[in-house]
């Protein structure tokens, strides 16, 4: 989680001293403080390593879990999205194209543009 040793002399610090991973969790602890029931994730691992987007998944699933948070991610990263989410929305050019649970987007959905992002970035093993 967030802990003191992951943020050594964090009040004598700039944000640009701080790694990619810690200023996400940091940015996930001054939401948290405000102790929302719905948190907006707009592409919250992109700018990070995948060893470090693994560690950030993995806090937000246990933060979800502990607080009963939801979450509204906003990504283009199908492992993202395989991690997180539940329901997925499809947008196309600013309009809803497809809707549906995970295993329907992932799986079955014949919507062509869903299909270009599945097979895009989705590797099926």
């Amino acid at each position: 989680g967030l802990t003191e040793q992951e943020f050594p002399n964090l009040l004598s610090r700039y944000p640009h001293e701080f790694s990619g991973g810690q200023r996400q969790r940091l940015a996930i602890a001054r939401v948290l403080v405000l102790d929302p029931k719905v948190i907006v994730l707009d592409e919250p691992t992109s700018a990070l390593d995948v060893t470090t987007q693994k560690q950030v998944l993995q806090l937000l699933q246990k933060l979800q879990k502990q607080r009963g948070l939801s979450y509204l991610l906003i990504t283009h990263d199908i492992g993202v999205i395989r991690a997180m989410a539940h329901q997925v929305l499809v947008v196309q050019n600013a309009k809803l194209v497809d809707s549906g649970n995970l295993d329907h987007i992932l799986n079955h959905s014949t919507h062509a543009y869903t299909r270009l992002l599945v097979n895009a970035g989705y590797d099926k093993k």
